[in-house]
C-alpha cells in the first residue's frame, strides 16, 4: 500500500501504532509481539541486504513510562505497549479514484456503475440457455445476471471466472448457489465513531489501541476496541463500537427485495457516547463526555456472532457442475468473505493472493482454456 501511495501520490502518513495494556493486559501484547516475529511474508518483497535479516512485521515491546514518554496523555493504569512503526493512515477515497483509474486505463477494462447482480447459475455448454449468445467457446462458466439503476430487465454476462468481492452481500451471493444446508451463516455487527475535540488529547501523535476486552461478557476480539485514530488533518476520531444487528429470518438474495436491510441502521446514535467515553478514559483518561460528538457508523460481515470467537478472512473457491451444484475442477468462482478490518490495508495483498496464489493454481487445461 504504501508502495501504491508513494507511486501514484495518493496522501497517506505513517503515523505508527501504540497498543496499550494495563497490568493484566500485558500478556496478549507480549503473545502478539512473538507472533509478528514469527511472520513471514507469501511474496518476498525485494529487500536489500541490510533490510534481509529484519521479519516482515516489526514491532517492539515498551514499558509504560515508555510509552508515556511516546504519548504523554496516556494513564498511569498503562504498564506496557506494543509499538508498531508501520501503521499508518491514507486517504481511502484517492486509493479507490486510482485502482478505477488502472481499470479504466487497462484493455477492455469496464466497471458498471449503480448495478446490483440479482442471480448466479452455473453454467455448461451443453445446456446453454437461449439467452445467451455464445461468443467465446467456453465449457463452462457462469451467467450473471445484473440489474443497472431502474431497469426493469436483468443484463445476462457469460464468464468463465468470478471474483465474489461484493462485501455484505458475498455471503449472498454464494448461498444463492448452494443448497439450504450448507449455507453460510452471516451476522451484522455495527460500528459508531465519534469525533473528538477537548482535553486530554494535546500531545497526541500516533494511533492508540486498547488491548481487546476478554472476561465472560466482553466482546473479546469480535472488535478492535474503541480506538484512537487520525485522519490526515489532524483531526481525532475515536470508534468503532460493536453493536449486533439482527437479521431478518429469510435475506433474499436479490438486493430489491432487502438484502441491503442493514443500511437503514447506519444512523449515528447519541446513546452509544456513554459507553464509548467510559472505554477510552481506560487508557486517555483526561477525555471529556461533552467532546464527544457521533460522526459516522458502518457494518461489519462477520461470520461468527456475539459467542463464536475470533474468524479470520476466508477465501472460497466454488465451481460450476452439469447439475447446478458446486464441484468440479475448472471456472472458479473465487469469494472474498468476513473481510472486514484490516480489509481496506490489506486490499492489494488480498488482490496478490487471489491473482497469483489462488487463480494461478488452476489446472494446465483450465491455463490453454
Amino acid at each position: 500500500m504504501y508502495e501504491r501511495c508513494k507511486a501514484h501520490n495518493i496522501p497517506f502518513r505513517q503515523t505508527g501504532k501504540l497498543v496499550v495494556a494495563k497490568r493484566d493486559q500485558l500478556p496478549y501484547i507480549e503473545g502478539l509481539h512473538q507472533k509478528s516475529q514469527s511472520l513471514q511474508y507469501s511474496f518476498p518483497p525485494q529487500r536489500n541486504d541490510e533490510d534481509a535479516e529484519k521479519p516482515a512485521l516489526e514491532t517492539t515491546l515498551l514499558s509504560g513510562q515508555e510509552a508515556r514518554a511516546m504519548e504523554p496523555d496516556l494513564s498511569p493504569e498503562i504498564m506496557g505497549a506494543l509499538w508498531v512503526p508501520i501503521t499508518g493512515i491514507v486517504d481511502s477515497h484517492s486509493v479507490m479514484a486510482s485502482l478505477e483509474k488502472d481499470i479504466l486505463e487497462s484493455d477492455n477494462g469496464q466497471i458498471s456503475y449503480a448495478t446490483s447482480v440479482v442471480r448466479i447459475d452455473p453454467y455448461q455448454r451443453s445446456k446453454r440457455p437461449a439467452n445467451i449468445i455464445d461468443f467465446e467457446p467456453i465449457e463452462s462458466g457462469w451467467v450473471i445476471q445484473a440489474v443497472t439503476g431502474d431497469a426493469e430487465e436483468a443484463d445476462p454476462i457469460l464468464a468463465k471466472m468470478v471474483i465474489n468481492a461484493s462485501g455484505l452481500s458475498s455471503t449472498l451471493v454464494l448461498n444463492s448457489l448452494l443448497p439450504q444446508d450448507k449455507r453460510i451463516p452471516m451476522f451484522y455487527a455495527k460500528g459508531s465513531y465519534a469525533k473528538y475535540a477537548g482535553p486530554g488529547v494535546e500531545h497526541v501523535k500516533h494511533l492508540i489501541y486498547p488491548c481487546p476486552e476478554t472476561g465472560p461478557n466482553a466482546h473479546a476480539f469480535q472488535s478492535l476496541g474503541t480506538h484512537l485514530t487520525l485522519d490526515l488533518d489532524g483531526r481525532i476520531r475515536f470508534g468503532p463500537d460493536i453493536q449486533w444487528i439482527p437479521a431478518p429470518e429469510e435475506i433474499p438474495s436479490d438486493p430489491r427485495e432487502g438484502a441491503d436491510f442493514w443500511t437503514k441502521h447506519l444512523i449515528p446514535d447519541e446513546s452509544i457516547l456513554p459507553a464509548m467515553h467510559a472505554a477510552v478514559t481506560s487508557y486517555l483518561p483526561r477525555v471529556t463526555l461533552d467532546g464527544l460528538q457521533p460522526d459516522y457508523c458502518g457494518m461489519r460481515p462477520k461470520l461468527v456472532g456475539p459467542t463464536g470467537g475470533f474468524q479470520d478472512f476466508v477465501f472460497r473457491v466454488d465451481h460450476p457442475s452439469i447439475g447446478g451444484c458446486l464441484g468440479g475442477e475448472s471456472s472458479p468462482m473465487v469469494s472474498l468473505l468476513g473481510i472486514e478490518s484490516p480489509g481496506l490495508t490489506s486490499s492489494l495483498g488480498i488482490a496478490e493472493k487471489v491473482v497469483d496464489d489462488i487463480i494461478a493454481q488452476r489446472t494446465p487445461e483450465d491455463e490453454a482454456a
